[in-house]
């Protein structure tokens, strides 16, 4: 395989090394997000264990977006010629610490510092993969390297944070997290091993974020894309009392509709990542249109729930494939500031998990579940056209 690269030198050697390489940064997602959302699973034995409330412990998960998000927006800037393949395993090893840290922590003080720590990594790798896998394929096949890295997300979520917290369950949640910091460094050493060197893009910089933000269609990109993620997590937040509430989902009925989310996710992904290179204008759009129709089928369907139920597994897909969109749509839009367009991507995700969340929570104790979900609906059609704009301008 020959390569094209979309941003930068390409990296020496990189045909016969491109799939071990991508399964690498596979690897990588997988360990950084099995940690990121690990404590959810466990927050009422680690408040039981450290003497604090569960909102205390739920910190954790705030403080890791907050810190990956200046990560993502920064790190490139700060470190402007480092070897990109150096760069992500000090952040994988930094990962490593971090967990092991929160496995020793004899108090929340201390968790909550190695929590920051974790943000940096989190933010930092995924700032840096699409361009280190720009530089490892064709620019025509950009969409389906970062399906390949992405999943590494979809599998922590349906896979690797369930066994985490099942792993809990039987030793303890400090074994869990030493667990989680041995695939980090599983992670650290793949890196080292199957990676080639990978030079900085171009674009480098503090001012390559303001560049890239004022090029055609990016800012309103990024403020679509806000949307669309914060809708989504508007409802995601609360689905578990939605499903209870709105379809009358039992106990029994939720954790099922919930690993069907997953696996629908990890479907979405490789369906979505496969098409994205060449049908990326008309998926910019349907794909958020199909998030908000999921989020208005499950507010209609409560005298029929198994539509309501579909409607879960349907979201799922959709937004299991949803990165892989937004990753291919900031590369065409900014081709030359490859490092640039990752960051913000990164930052928009984080920003619009914090929103999401925080004023889907408003609108549940306010206006009450059915309410708050048209909302998120509008928000994800919204912002899905937003993005679909963006990408008209861009090329002109």
């Amino acid at each position: 395989m020959t390569t094209t690269l979309t941003g930068g030198a390409a990296a020496p050697g990189v045909g016969r090394r491109v799939w071990p390489a991508l399964l690498t940064m596979f690897l990588g997602s997988f360990s950084l997000v099995t940690a990121e959302f690990l404590p959810p699973g466990v927050l009422t034995v680690i408040a039981n264990d450290l003497g604090v409330a569960e909102g205390v412990v739920g910190l954790s998960v705030s403080a890791t977006a907050l810190t990956a998000l200046a990560a993502a927006l920064g790190l490139g800037s700060v470190f402007p010629r480092l070897d990109r393949r150096t760069l992500l395993i000090v952040l994988t090893i930094a990962a490593a610490v971090s967990n092991l840290v929160v496995a020793v922590a004899p108090n929340i003080a201390l968790l909550l510092v190695a929590r920051l720590l974790l943000g940096v990594a989190v933010g930092g790798y995924w700032s840096m993969a699409l361009a280190v896998a720009a530089q490892l394929v064709p620019a025509a096949r950009l969409g389906k390297a970062m399906m390949i890295v992405n999943a590494g997300t979809t599998v922590a979520t349906v896979a690797g944070v369930p066994l985490g917290v099942l792993l809990s369950a039987y030793a303890g949640w400090r074994t869990a997290f030493v667990v989680a910091a041995g695939l980090a460094v599983a992670a650290a050493v793949a890196v080292r091993l199957m990676l080639p060197p990978i030079t900085p893009s171009q674009g480098v910089g503090f001012g390559a974020l303001g560049g890239a933000l004022r090029s055609p269609g990016v800012a309103l990109g990024l403020i679509g894309v806000v949307a669309v993620i914060g809708g989504h997590f508007a409802g995601y937040t609360y689905v578990r009392p939605a499903l209870d509430e709105l379809l009358g989902a039992g106990p029994t009925v939720i954790p099922v509709l919930l690993a069907l989310f997953g696996i629908g996710g990890l479907i979405g992904n490789f369906v979505l990542g496969s098409l994205a290179d060449r049908h990326l204008g008309i998926l910019l759009v349907a794909v958020p249109f199909t998030i908000g129709l999921s989020l208005v089928a499950i507010i209609a369907s409560g005298p029929v729930p198994a539509l309501g139920y579909f409607a879960v597994v349907l979201w799922g897909t959709a937004f299991g494939g949803i990165l892989n969109l937004v990753q291919v749509w900031v590369a065409r839009a900014l081709p030359d500031r490859m490092e640039a367009g990752g960051g913000l991507v990164v930052a928009g995700f984080q920003t619009a998990i914090i929103l999401g969340s925080a004023v889907g929570g408003r609108g549940v104790d306010g206006i009450g579940l059915a309410p708050t979900y048209w909302l998120a609906a509008a928000a994800a059609v919204a912002g899905g056209v937003l993005v679909r704009v963006s990408l008209t301008r861009a090329r002109q």
